[in-house]
C-alpha cells in the first residue's frame, strides 16, 4: 500500500505555542524530508553551530540520524540485502524491528486487508513503507528519552520530531496545523508524547491504494489527519487506512480497534 508522505498544502505545519522561536535542523533521509525542531526560551535565540549549545543539539540530532538509518537499512525493499527483503517469517525478524511488522500485521488483520503490506503481489514478502516512518520516529523519540542528560541539555522547552509529516512530540507543546485548500487552516495542540500523521490526495492527485483491491482510492475525502497519544508507527499506518475506508467506515473503524486515536477530515467542499 502506498501512502503519501510528504504533502505540500494539507501537510502537518508544526510551530512553537505562544511567541518562543523555533530553531529546526532537518535533512533527507527515507525518502523524504527529516527535520529535528527546538523551541527556545526567547524568541530570537537562534544559536550559531559553533557554541556549546548548538554542538548538543548536533549529537542529538545525530542520533536521530542514526535511527532513521537503521530502521531504513533494515526496512528498505529497494535494498535487496536488508532485513525484510530476505522476509521468511514473523519469527525470523529482528527483535528490534518485530515491533513494526506485529503493528503492520495487526493493522491488516482488523481492517480486512485495507491496509496491506503484501500490496505488492502474492508471494512477496511484506512492505511496511506505510507504517515505517512513524516506526522511526517513535525508535528516535524512545532514544531520545533514554538519554535524559542530552535531551535536558538541548530540548529548552520543546522538541519535536518530523519525518515527511509524520510528527512526535519528545517535549513541550506543539500546535500543528492542518491545511484546508477551501478553507482555514485547523489546528491541533499536541504535547508530550503524541504524534500525528496525514494522509491525502490534494497535492499528488490519486495515489492512495486499497489493499483489497489495489485500485486507487476514489471518495469525497481530501485529507485525514490521525492524531495517537503515544504512537507515530499507528498515527502513520492509520491515516493511510481511515482514508480509504471513508470518513463514516473511518470512524466505526476508528472506535472499535483504536478508540485512544482521533481523526480530523477534510473533504471536499468543506
Amino acid at each position: 500500500m502506498i501512502r503519501c508522505v510528504f504533502l505540500a498544502l494539507c501537510l502537518l505545519l508544526a510551530v512553537g505555542c505562544g511567541s518562543h522561536g523555533v530553531d529546526s535542523l532537518q535533512w533527507m533521509t527515507m525518502g523524504t524530508v527529516a527535520k529535528v525542531s527546538f523551541k527556545d526560551e526567547n524568541r530570537f535565540s537562534f544559536r550559531s553551530l559553533v557554541n556549546a549549545s548548538s554542538k548538543d543539539r548536533r549529537r542529538l540530532v545525530d542520533a536521530v540520524k542514526a535511527v532513521y538509518d537503521d530502521v531504513e537499512g533494515r526496512l528498505s525493499v529497494w535494498n535487496k540485502d536488508s532485513e525484510i527483503s530476505r522476509y521468511v517469517s514473523l519469527e525470523n525478524v529482528s527483535p528490534e524491528m518485530r515491533p513494526c511488522y506485529e503493528a503492520a500485521f495487526r493493522l491488516q488483520k482488523v481492517s480486512g486487508g485495507v491496509f496491506n503490506p503484501f500490496w505488492r503481489g502474492e508471494g512477496t514478502g511484506p512492505d511496511l513503507g506505510g507504517i515505517a516512518k512513524g516506526f522511526a520516529v517513535d525508535l528516535a523519540a524512545e532514544k531520545l528519552r533514554s538519554d535524559g542528560s542530552a535531551l535536558s541539555k538541548c530540548s529548552g522547552e520543546g522538541l519535536l520530531l518530523d519525518l515527511g509529516g509524520n510528527l512526535k512530540v519528545v517535549s513541550g507543546e506543539w500546535r500543528t496545523g492542518i491545511r484546508n485548500p477551501h478553507g482555514e487552516m485547523r489546528t491541533i495542540l499536541l504535547t508530550n508524547g503524541m504524534a500525528c500523521a496525514t494522509s491525502g490526495e490534494y497535492e499528488r492527485g490519486k495515489h492512495i491504494y486499497d489493499g483489497r483491491t489495489g485500485l486507487a482510492v476514489s471518495n469525497n475525502l481530501i485529507s485525514v489527519t490521525v492524531v495517537h497519544p503515544v504512537s507515530a508507527m499507528l498515527a502513520d499506518g492509520l491515516s493511510t487506512t481511515l482514508f480509504v475506508l471513508g470518513k463514516e467506515d473511518g470512524e466505526r473503524f476508528l472506535h472499535e480497534h483504536y478508540p485512544e486515536a482521533e481523526a480530523h477530515w477534510i473533504a471536499r467542499g468543506e
